[in-house]
């Protein structure tokens, strides 16, 4: 892939500028690119809370982080929560984390194009935010995602800067796209590699 794709420079650093703003308009700009993702049967489960360094939501958001990620994710200029609506009028909705996680590719990939970071993490108490925030029992929240502008690593626990400096690395094909049965690679060679 072409080095210069937003998929190929997306990374999810710790290290954010901690003085760096991004306006409610760039934040809009961001979610309008989830609003559009697909979904099963267009049911659009994607749901955000939307919190800005130094108000009310961010400091909600932050608390319910795991204390690892409350070491850094405080610099960034945006917390979001992304939460999945698991039922609507006509019920139950089927395929939602997906659908979440959808509408969350395409946000991550527009701030990649507008020269932003992100961050997901896993790493965060539902139930805090459940309780922080009043979601209906129909929503789940799955993920924070953590927005902003690269900062100096420098700034990270040594633990973390020596992560944000590893070289990025992903599986070969051969090892996660099979053709015949489980586990016969579909792909034998890497692009570039014979």
């Amino acid at each position: 892939m072409d080095g210069n794709d937003p998929i190929m420079r997306r990374w999810s650093p710790r290290a954010f500028d901690g003085t760096a703003e991004v306006s409610p308009d760039t934040v809009r700009v961001l979610l309008e690119a989830a609003r559009w993702a697909a979904s099963h049967g267009n049911t659009q489960p994607a749901r955000f809370l939307v919190g800005y360094r130094g108000d009310d939501t961010f400091e909600r958001i932050f608390a319910a982080l795991r204390p690892g990620n409350q070491t850094w994710a405080g610099r960034a200029s945006v917390l979001l929560v992304g939460a999945a609506a698991e039922a609507d009028e006509r019920g139950p909705v089927p395929n939602t984390e997906f659908g979440l996680g959808l509408a969350v590719q395409n946000l991550v990939l527009r701030a990649v194009e507008l020269g932003l970071v992100t961050h997901q993490m896993g790493g965060f108490s539902p139930e805090a935010v459940r309780g922080a925030f009043g979601l209906p029992d129909h929503v789940r929240p799955v993920v924070v995602i953590a927005v902003g502008v690269l900062g100096d690593d420098a700034e990270l626990p040594e633990d973390l800067r020596a992560r944000e400096r590893r070289p990025r690395t992903r599986k070969p094909l051969s090892e996660t796209v099979f053709a015949g049965r489980w586990g016969q690679p579909a792909f034998t060679d890497e692009p570039g590699t014979g």
